[in-house]
């Protein structure tokens, strides 16, 4: 089936819509925050690249990525119409997110990326083998260590 709107018309509709109610993946990573006793991290901090949650004193953004829009295919989820747009599409986000990394990085901060998958729980080992940063530098020195 083809377009009923031209390309300009459609890039037009596309660019206007903005993400908003997709929360679940970061509700998920809040509960895994939760459940391992991680604080100190602040969501929609105003900084460019848009982390989803930020550790300012261990200086450490968490960006978790849909797999459809950053290009995991974990679940085959190519799209049969349109191919070339989505894929080039898909080609820009994966570039913006290196650049933004890239960024981050060379101001000395930790990147961490999740995938959306990650945070199913047949997954819990990957996504404490990513968040071992955070817990480790939050973790707080027992009895034993200060007796050294």
């Amino acid at each position: 089936m083809s377009d009923v709107f031209s390309t300009a018309k459609r890039s037009k509709i596309m660019m206007a819509v903005k993400s908003r109610n997709n929360k679940t993946t970061e509700i998920k990573l809040l509960e895994f925050f939760r459940d391992h006793g991680i604080k100190g991290w602040r969501r929609q901090y105003r900084v460019k690249g848009h982390p989803d949650f930020v550790f300012l004193s261990e200086r450490i953004a968490v960006f978790v990525d849909g797999c459809f829009w950053h290009g995991h295919d974990c679940r085959n989820t190519r799209p049969k119409q349109h191919k070339e747009y989505w894929m080039a599409k898909r080609q820009r986000n994966t570039q913006h997110d290196a650049e933004v990394t890239a960024a981050f990085e060379s101001r000395g901060w930790i990147v961490i990326r999740i995938w959306e998958c990650e945070l199913q729980k047949k997954n819990a080992a990957i996504l404490n083998k990513k968040l071992f940063p955070i817990m480790e530098r939050q973790r707080k020195p027992s009895d034993e260590d200060t007796r050294r």
